[in-house]
């Protein structure tokens, strides 16, 4: 999978993406969810390839998205619910909010459990799955691309409640099983891995070697089966549980894989290699287990267990909420000429060391990849420097955008129609 992982292309390229033919403004959200306009994702191989398995059907203009799958042959909506009930404690939307779908297909299932109060990252690990991915955001689902490869995935540690794959085709036994070591890194301690394939519930020779496998790398990471069972269609999933205390660690016969140094832990992924050790559970100031954040909504008003080993931490969590809350109530909603009615996906760049900074990127690839992956109709909002404010703006004029300038800071541009001939 090498040879997938993300790269700079060079030279960036300075081209304007073309739009499909017939591209229309999307359907709004929440029908968005249940059906969008072909002619914006015009993918009929993907169509023809899964219309058997109801992820997808053309009807007419429209796709529409009947809440199939793979591994749900009864809906979505009964696929998510047989997972609450085979382990109750999941408590979609308020133990269980914040998950991560690898091998997502079209994101119904990340979309169908918004109606749980769960957001779900729905993620597809192989490159050619880009037409799924196309798909889910244009119905309004949050989704990326990326490969389980040679390098780490671009989240935090202990960042998700649980993680789900549904036949998501990733080997995670590989290269001494760095696979599922990465999802081990960013699950919370506590957290859950529903995994449903064949090798849960078929007993052919391939399917019995992977189940043999998945059960002593399981083993030796401690993660522990919670629940395993086959539903009335005959799909079959267990669940594994990472653990909330290092005792499992210390008890292994052989410390293989072994615990990461300290100083792995503030290792940022990204572009560093897949990790064949386990990261020690994270500890308060005062060495303490961290525990599972607060219930679902408190926990959006609750200090981040993850910042206990600051002293400040808690100052520093109300001094940020209290700064974006004034500026998207004061400023953002109510100030620049955006219709926020029309907005459904939303990227939030956080530059950092890759983004605008002179040393590192030149604005006009910024102002191309932006180009890029925003719809026609849709819009930036730049806070920034008036100094770099003033050399956005030309490029952005220069690919026929309309901008306006709010509060002498913050840059509004609208992408538009228009092609170069």
């Amino acid at each position: 999978m090498e040879h997938r992982e993300r790269h700079c292309p060079q030279p960036s390229p300075r081209c304007l993406a073309s739009l499909p033919n017939g591209y229309k403004v999307p359907v709004r959200w929440p029908k968005s969810r249940d059906m969008i306009w072909y002619d914006n994702v015009p993918h009929p191989k993907l169509v023809e390839y899964k219309k058997d398995q109801h992820w997808v059907i053309k009807k007419g203009d429209f796709l529409v998205f009947p809440g199939g799958g793979t591994q749900f042959k009864d809906g979505v909506t009964n696929y998510i619910n047989f997972i609450e009930k085979t382990l109750p404690s999941i408590e979609w939307g308020r133990r269980t909010r914040v998950i991560l779908d690898v091998g997502c297909g079209v994101a119904s299932f990340g979309g169908y459990l918004l109606d749980k109060d769960v957001i779900t990252m729905s993620f597809a690990p192989k490159d050619e799955h880009e037409a799924q991915i196309q798909f889910a955001l244009e119905r309004g689902i949050p989704a990326t691309l990326s490969v389980i490869g040679t390098q780490k995935l671009t989240f935090p540690d202990n960042a998700f409640d649980l993680i789900h794959c549904a036949r998501c085709r990733v080997h995670w036994d590989a290269d001494g099983g760095k696979p599922l070591m990465e999802l081990n890194r960013i699950l919370r301690p506590g957290g859950f891995f529903v995994w449903s394939a064949t090798p849960v519930y078929r007993d052919d020779e391939r399917d019995r070697n992977v189940w043999n496998s998945m059960v002593a790398l399981t083993k030796s990471i401690c993660w522990k089966v919670v629940a395993k069972t086959v539903d009335s269609s005959g799909i079959g999933l267990v669940i594994y549980q990472k653990p909330v205390s290092s005792s499992c660690y210390e008890k292994r016969q052989e410390n293989n894989p072994p615990l990461c140094d300290q100083q792995d832990a503030k290792t940022v992924p990204w572009y560093v290699p897949l990790s064949g050790c386990l990261p020690r559970l994270p500890v308060d100031s005062m060495g303490n287990l961290v525990g599972w954040p607060t219930q679902w909504p408190d926990r959006i008003s609750s200090k981040p267990p993850s910042l206990t080993t600051l002293s400040d931490a808690e100052e520093i969590f109300i001094e940020d909420t209290k700064h974006w809350s004034s500026l998207v109530s004061d400023v953002y909603l109510d100030g620049p000429a955006i219709n926020w009615s029309s907005v459904r996906n939303i990227m939030d760049m956080n530059a950092g060391y890759g983004g605008n900074l002179s040393q590192r990127c030149d604005i006009i690839d910024v102002a191309v990849e932006m180009d890029r992956i925003l719809r026609p109709g849709g819009y930036i909002l730049v806070q920034d420097t008036m100094e770099m404010i003033n050399k956005l703006n030309p490029v952005l004029h220069s690919m026929q955008w309309s901008t306006s300038l709010y509060q002498g800071q913050f840059l509004v541009g609208n992408k538009g129609f228009w092609r170069p001939k």
